[in-house]
């Protein structure tokens, strides 16, 4: 696979000699936290800006992901790097590539990500924070920004693996719209209800904070039919069922 550079993005990183996998891999920059490691493996987040532009720029080495189409594993970034492609061509509003590489060193497997930051808009776990004491009007329109993208992300035949309220970030404007980040486990949807019911459950466990009625609100929004559906009453226990033995494993 040859190096990706966003067309929107090149300009900028050619002016900082940024345009290639080397010069991104030899950046010197400050960590946004600790490195994540498997094996003999590092995967590293930093932050990047350029002009007034946020980016976030993810270097690993023998960072793999093992699966059938890769037996010996591959970069976790170049499974992440399609997906993202994946959902731009499906329509499903997700965090956005501007540059992916991969390379072989030294008899070690090097990947680049860089990514556009979300910089004008916040996790829905920050929302989720005194979340009682917020309007109604507010609380209505986080829950249908939330369930319309879920919507459209099993409408397109997608399971997002990872439906936490950290990976799902939301911008004001005119109610609010959302997107999602973290998309190394996506995988198509296979088992319809069952597969859908595995993706949105961890949601709701981890929005703790919800209650029935924001639930209703949420699948309303989910399944565009009204909170008294009776579409919505067949979500009900069995989100509640899946939760409940979750639950019980832990």
């Amino acid at each position: 696979m040859s190096d990706y550079l966003c067309g929107d993005d090149r300009d900028l990183f050619e002016r900082h000699v940024l345009a290639s996998f080397d010069a991104l891999w030899a950046l010197q920059l400050d960590a946004v936290d600790a490195p994540n490691r498997a094996g003999k493996g590092w995967s590293q987040v930093f932050r990047l800006e350029l002009e007034g532009r946020g980016y976030y720029l993810k270097r690993q080495s023998d960072y793999l992901m093992r699966s059938l189409r890769h037996p010996f594993g591959e970069p976790s970034f170049a499974r992440e790097f399609r997906n993202i492609q994946r959902y731009r061509e499906l329509g499903i509003p997700a965090l956005q590539a501007a540059f992916f590489g991969q390379r072989k060193v030294r008899g070690e497997r090097h990947a680049i990500l860089l990514t556009r930051a979300l910089d004008d808009r916040r996790d829905l776990q920050h929302w989720l924070e005194g979340w009682e004491q917020r309007p109604a009007e507010q609380r209505q329109a986080l829950l249908t920004a939330v369930g319309r993208l879920a919507r459209r992300l099993h409408e397109a035949g997608q399971s997002h693996g990872c439906f936490y309220p950290k990976h799902i970030f939301l911008r004001e404007a005119d109610g609010f719209d959302a997107c999602l980040i973290d998309l190394e486990k996506t995988r198509p949807l296979r088992r319809g209800e069952a597969d859908r019911v595995r993706d949105l459950e961890p949601l709701l466990r981890r929005a703790h904070v919800w209650q029935e009625t924001d639930v209703r609100g949420f699948l309303a929004a989910y399944l565009d039919r009204p909170a008294t559906s009776a579409e919505v009453e067949h979500w009900l226990p069995l989100l509640a069922a899946r939760q409940r033995r979750k639950e019980a494993r832990t």
